[in-house]
């Protein structure tokens, strides 16, 4: 009798199914370490204890994206072990800062599915909570996956494609407990640009570049635990090319936007994200973002910025999607995300 899981296909998803993610994970400083030594993320709420209990918070939390890759990994075996590729996300929201110390787990349920013409596969959608040790929620999202068939000839599910905000609202933004940032240290910090400094439709070339290695994204892609076999497997693709996780490239442009970003200390929600074109080893990925909306929030000293960051094969700042409206081919990400920063 085989022993062995080959994953979940297209037609073993339905929807309303309830999947309790296996493997908790406990975290610790050195999930922090390893995540700066992957990245050049620099923020300081992230980086230091006195900074982030000088802004009210008991002590440094945890990238927030480090948790969101905590918890995103332990949805792949069940989710997307055999994707084609991770098509979205949606809706998503950062609830608790999390601490080393805290342990996270993954509960999804599917709330979409739809069957491609070809028939060998479909997308589903899910809905993921991360939670710590105490049941609380620290982080929820959307995401839809294009997963293979293991069967064409199996019937087609009845399509359901979820009504999903195409913003989270200011209002819904969770602030950490307690964060205050009236005596905010730019110095520290690293920049002096406050909330009041960002102008709607304003765009922040980020200047910096990195070159993505086969080494590095393979080590951050087992650091948080994620199995899918197209990061891994160069036979899997009919390219030989192993893809770069979709969040290997989402916190290297994050890192990236602290070059004119610095006080955009904590990511609060992600309204909608797209990973538009592949990413592989030997490409130079470079940032711009552009600030589309602000708000007021009812902590003192901080505002919430609406922010599209796009990660670039080159092109120029800006620029995002060709005549025919579709993403052009440089264009790697599009994420439109929420941060808390100093007003």
């Amino acid at each position: 009798m085989a022993k062995t899981n080959p994953g979940n296909f297209f037609e073993d998803y339905f929807i309303g199914q309830r999947i309790d993610h296996a493997v908790p994970r406990t975290v610790s400083g050195g999930e922090r370490a390893l995540y700066h030594a992957l990245y050049p993320a620099r923020h300081a709420l992230h980086s230091s204890d006195e900074f982030a209990r000088a802004c009210g918070l008991a002590a440094s939390p945890l990238d927030d994206l480090a948790a969101f890759h905590v918890v995103f990994g332990k949805t792949v075996p069940d989710v997307s072990l055999n994707a084609v590729a991770n098509l979205g996300y949606a809706e998503g929201r950062f609830r608790k800062p999390v601490y080393p110390g805290d342990t996270l787990r993954s509960v999804s349920k599917v709330i979409g599915l739809k069957q491609n013409s070809n028939g060998k596969s479909g997308v589903v959608h899910v809905r993921t909570e991360g939670l710590n040790q105490r049941d609380e929620v620290v982080l929820d999202y959307v995401r839809w996956v294009m997963v293979r068939k293991n069967d064409p000839n199996a019937p087609a599910p009845e399509t359901v494609i979820p009504d999903l905000d195409k913003v989270v609202p200011a209002e819904s933004l969770v602030i950490p407990e307690g964060l205050d940032f009236t005596n905010y240290d730019f110095t520290l910090a690293g920049e002096p640009h406050r909330w009041g400094d960002y102008e709607v439709g304003e765009i922040i070339d980020h200047v910096d570049g990195v070159t993505m290695e086969e080494a590095e994204h393979m080590i951050a892609t087992r650091l948080w635990q994620n199995t899918a076999k197209v990061h891994f497997d160069a036979t899997f693709r009919p390219d030989g090319q192993r893809l770069i996780y979709g969040g290997h490239v989402i916190s290297m442009v994050r890192a990236l936007s602290f070059n004119g970003l610095a006080n955009a200390q904590i990511i609060a929600g992600i309204n909608a994200g797209a990973h538009a074109n592949p990413c592989f080893a030997g490409d130079t990925v470079k940032a711009w973002t552009e600030v589309l909306d602000k708000a007021e929030t009812p902590a003192p000293g901080v505002g919430a910025l609406r922010l599209r960051l796009v990660a670039t094969k080159g092109g120029t700042p800006g620029q995002l999607r060709g005549e025919d409206g579709k993403y052009l081919p440089e264009v790697l990400l599009d994420l439109d995300y929420w941060v808390l920063m100093p007003v």
